[in-house]
């Protein structure tokens, strides 16, 4: 049996359209409504038959569903939900997909406080965005976090756990505050050293004459791919997850400090010793399936 029968998702970018593109292909009898805010995303989705029916609002996206996925920015989600309160059917379960959970929960659940809600948070993405660039195996051996609000019935997350499941994630469960301290760290400050590395960078191009991105090597090259990634959704995410990303950025001052003195006074055991241990760290992800060990990281150089 089908964990849900209608699905709404709101926001048809790079995880609203790929959300769709898995149940499409998991699911086939799913009925599935979009919306998204962008009226040229409306048309795409139309043009490319993302969805059953693209609707004009997103009230009109969930009258009938059972399940309604929010795929919209962080920061937007609040509004969202309140936009669509008047129209969500009582036994609606609503959810997300956004990576900071601890405002979402407390945004949704004052804005729909009748309701099942079970954020989530598929840790999968690429730098790319827009209904034609989601790709139906995003989410294939991929994390999905559900951190349920205080309340919510079982049985209601448990629907959630079995969706995602279906798309090919594992599941987990963390409580938000706890899940938004670990992509603090994991994902996060890491977007935010990214935009920081490229953006010196730039600036840096006119006194090197260009030879910065003329002869950008594997490292820097892996940094800007980070870096191009949708500006408005990592704009909400560093406001939203303030708290926690600050406090992962000093304890990375803190350590990179460290790192500095180490080079200044040529002390090679240390530095020898920490980059031994961040190897270690690099071949445990490997093997735990969350990247491929390919050499040079996959690229082909025909």
């Amino acid at each position: 049996m089908l964990p849900f029968g209608r699905v709404a998702i709101i926001g048809l970018g790079l995880i609203g359209s790929s959300v769709a593109r898995a149940v499409r292909a998991t699911m086939p009898t799913v009925r599935l409504t979009g919306h998204d805010a962008d009226p040229a995303v409306r048309d795409t989705a139309l043009r490319i038959d993302l969805v059953d029916d693209v609707a004009e609002t997103p009230g009109a996206a969930v009258i009938d569903a059972d399940l309604v996925i929010l795929c919209v920015p962080v920061r937007a989600i609040a509004a969202v939900g309140t936009e669509i309160a008047p129209d969500l059917p009582a036994e609606a379960v609503i959810s997300d997909v956004g990576s900071c959970k601890a405002e979402v929960a407390r945004s949704l659940a004052a804005a729909l406080p009748d309701h099942a809600i079970v954020p989530a948070h598929p840790v999968a993405g690429t730098e790319r965005s827009g209904p034609e660039a989601g790709f139906a195996t995003l989410f294939r051996h991929r994390w999905c976090i559900l951190t349920p609000v205080d309340g919510t019935a079982e049985p209601a997350v448990e629907r959630v756990a079995e969706f995602w499941r279906r798309l090919g994630a594992t599941v987990e469960r963390m409580t938000p505050d706890h899940h938004d301290r670990v992509l603090a760290i994991t994902s996060h400050l890491p977007h935010l050293i990214a935009y920081t590395i490229v953006g010196t960078a730039s600036d840096l191009e006119q006194v090197t004459e260009s030879e910065v991105i003329k002869y950008s090597a594997g490292g820097f090259r892996d940094f800007t791919r980070i870096a191009a990634s949708d500006p408005t959704m990592w704009r909400d995410v560093f406001l939203t997850n303030r708290e926690a990303v600050l406090e992962m950025l000093g304890r990375f001052s803190e350590d990179l400090a460290t790192l500095q003195r180490a080079i200044r006074w040529g002390k090679g055991d240390e530095l020898f010793d920490l980059f031994t241990r961040t190897r270690a760290v690099r071949r445990s992800i490997v093997e735990q399936g969350q990247d491929d060990a390919a050499a040079d990281f996959g690229r082909t150089h025909d």
